[in-house]
């Protein structure tokens, strides 16, 4: 299965492309430089096979090269970072 994702600045999204079909996750940038994952979709065909986790690791990398911190609203989101400690320099402390 080969996934590809891009970041849609302009819908606030990042998108992932698997076998035809789309996943995102909605974010919203905040002023301080904080970008707050509030939503992950997967389509239930493509659930248990790594996508959210895809999602997940692209959002986070993204958000660390940019200089950003992230606040994991979206229950995945928070449970992947809770999972990951090698991401948690990238959570914002509130």
């Amino acid at each position: 299965m080969d996934i590809s994702v891009t970041n849609d600045e302009e819908r606030q999204q990042f998108h992932a492309e698997i076998d035809g079909h789309q996943a995102h996750l909605d974010y919203v940038p905040l002023p301080d430089e904080t970008l707050n994952l509030i939503h992950t979709e997967v389509d239930p065909a493509h659930r248990g096979r790594g996508v959210g986790e895809v999602l997940a690791r692209f959002a986070l990398d993204a958000a660390r090269r940019g200089g950003f911190q992230v606040i994991p609203t979206c229950p995945f989101e928070n449970r992947f970072v809770e999972h990951h400690p090698e991401y948690r320099d990238v959570v914002a402390s509130r």
